[in-house]
């Protein structure tokens, strides 16, 4: 089933010879419950792409559909309650709050959305991402694996349509990358989560089911490498 489609994606800024387009009419779909990774060059597109995707940005031309919604059709504030329900985003440099301990970032979405915590849900995630002990833990007392994994329970607390990952490994040693990926394999398994995963370490890519190659905002690569 169809979870993500993107159509003639374009995103251009400035103007006259200060135009740049980062985005130059991208179109693919993707299913749900598929790993997919996308790489290519610094200014390749990976991230505007990303931001689109996730409703962080708009397009200045062409649609996204995220399980059937058409994302820029929407008003504002719906467009804010897609982000918290249907977008789980996992940044390289983790973005979570500082005054807030392991359980309080992981659940803040949720809170926000002004609903109840599924209790069980967290105590899998925390079970899952190794948590456990660190749960009254700030930002600043955890090691930066630790943090990442944070901001993965953040990305899935909300069982959203897709999640996100911009870059998730980039900040950290090879370890703790693995570790990372591992997770986000295994959290695409176990929840049949959709995943896209922007990398540019070809060996991580290589642990998706599909990889997708930007370069000057065009697609210039699509291989399944396992289904």
């Amino acid at each position: 089933m169809e979870i993500l489609r993107a159509e003639n994606l374009t995103k251009i800024y400035g103007k006259g010879e200060n135009e740049v387009r980062a985005l130059d009419g991208v179109s693919f779909s993707v299913e749900k419950g598929e790993f997919t990774a996308i790489i290519g060059s610094s200014g390749s597109g990976k991230s505007t792409l990303l931001h689109l995707i996730g409703g962080v940005d708009t397009p200045s031309a062409g649609k996204v559909f995220v399980d059937g919604t058409d994302v820029y059709a929407q008003k504002e504030e719906a467009l804010a309650i897609f982000r918290r329900r249907q977008v789980g985003l996992i940044y390289q440099f983790y973005n979570l709050i500082p005054v807030l301990n392991v359980r309080e970032n992981i659940t803040l979405p949720v809170l926000m959305d002004g609903r109840e915590v599924n209790e069980e849900r967290l105590e899998e995630l925390l079970s899952i991402l190794d948590l456990k002990k660190r749960e009254k833990h700030l930002p600043n007392q955890l090691s930066g694996g630790q943090q990442q994994r944070v901001s993965i329970g953040r990305a899935l607390m909300n069982a959203p349509a897709i999640v996100l990952a911009d870059e998730p490994t980039g900040n950290l040693d090879s370890k703790n990358s693995r570790e990372i990926m591992q997770l986000l394999r295994y959290s695409n398994q176990k929840y049949r989560q959709t995943m896209l995963v922007i990398t540019h370490d070809e060996n991580i890519a290589l642990q998706a089911d599909r990889i997708l190659a930007l370069e000057d905002g065009k697609i210039v690569r699509d291989e399944v490498i396992r289904r």
